[in-house]
């Protein structure tokens, strides 16, 4: 392997925040075809668990598709792993701290406006 391929792997795994400094170690290691010198081969949890749209919903009285709609305005961030394109799900730690701060209320449509300008 040319020292450039590996340089490139290397700012690309290190750009990752998600693989930990033993992780990227290991696996630079690995790609350079040098034994694994780690003898736990078992990481600990980083301490991010990733709860579904539903699981999430329900911590905050809303459906799933009101979480992915609280997504869309930005006030809680999907996770996506790695090489997929739909979300795994919320962070449980941001949906936590919506639980401690004012969720905005839902937004309104310029038809539930003037339904309610009728009445």
């Amino acid at each position: 392997m040319l020292s450039t391929t590996l340089d490139a792997i290397r700012a690309i795994v290190k750009a990752d925040p998600s693989i930990t400094a033993p992780e990227r170690t290991a696996l630079l290691a690995t790609i350079r075809g040098q034994p694994n010198k780690t003898t736990n081969t078992h990481t600990e949890p980083r301490g991010e668990r990733v709860i579904r749209p539903k699981a999430a919903g329900e911590l905050l009285s809303r459906s799933p598709r009101g979480m992915h709609l609280l997504a869309e305005q930005g006030v809680l961030a999907k996770v996506y792993l790695p090489g997929r394109k739909r979300s795994a799900g919320f962070r449980l730690a941001d949906v936590e701290a919506l639980i401690t701060t004012a969720l905005p209320s839902a937004p309104t449509t310029e038809a539930s406006t003037k339904l309610k300008g009728a009445q």
